[in-house]
């Protein structure tokens, strides 16, 4: 039998919790539900989640902050669930290193079908659509690695180096940035961005696009992925 996929669920809403457990766990989820955010803390350094839905407005420690530092001692990915789609709260978890975000009130399908499609991408971060093997005037390729100025793309041993240094990235973020290069210099979309990095099947917000090539910049460089106002994001060549 395969080993169950391990869900860490922090929420403070009794009947929101028990009700998405149950939901989760008929779906073949093992799941560890938590009910604010220094209990989660503890349940993830003792029970290391495939995965954790964290609730923005858990009481002792808020679901933000719980995300950040989960993400200093891991990459495990972290989806958060918001009552208000339109908060900063949003934003905020996703540049403290969520992967993606629900909004509540959620359908059940729908957030498995989120988590499966968050869990596909982590356990292939390499399997993209494309394989990032399109150097173009610019680059170069030696053997799998990628060359763009001084950043270094190692598209088998999926590392990255800028200035010979090692740059630590999540796998969305490794994703995305496999995307970009492998097409250097192309256009892309928020909505193909959104296809193809996220998995989504269907429309989503695109400031999930946003905030994560914000968080790449910051680790690959401000000006090597270039807005196209009105278009999208280009890696440059």
């Amino acid at each position: 039998m395969a080993e169950q996929t391990h869900v860490l669920f922090v929420e403070d809403d009794d009947v929101i919790r028990e009700a998405t457990q149950l939901a989760l766990e008929r779906d073949g989820f093992a799941v560890t539900a938590m009910p604010d955010g220094l209990a989660g803390l503890e349940a993830f350094r003792a029970n290391q989640p495939d995965i954790a839905l964290l609730d923005v407005m858990v009481p002792g420690l808020d679901g933000v902050s719980l995300c950040r530092r989960i993400r200093d001692e891991s990459t495990v990915p972290v989806i958060m669930l918001s009552a208000r789609a339109d908060s900063i709260d949003v934003v905020l978890g996703l540049e403290a290193g969520a992967d993606d975000y629900v909004t509540k009130p959620f359908d059940g399908a729908v957030l498995v079908a989120r988590i499966r499609a968050v869990l596909r991408r982590f356990g292939h971060a390499s399997g993209s659509g494309s394989t990032a093997a399109g150097a173009d005037a610019g680059s170069s390729a030696d053997g799998g690695v990628l060359h763009f100025g001084d950043l270094e793309i190692d598209t088998e041993g999926m590392e990255v180096r800028r200035g010979g240094t090692p740059v630590g990235l999540t796998p969305t973020e490794m994703r995305l940035l496999l995307e970009f290069s492998s097409a250097p210099g192309t256009v892309l979309s928020r909505d193909k961005l959104l296809e193809r990095v996220w998995d989504y099947g269907w429309g989503g917000d695109t400031r999930v696009v946003d905030v994560h090539v914000q968080r790449l910049r910051t680790k690959v460089g401000q000006d090597r992925i270039e807005t196209v106002r009105g278009f999208g994001y280009k890696l440059k060549a």
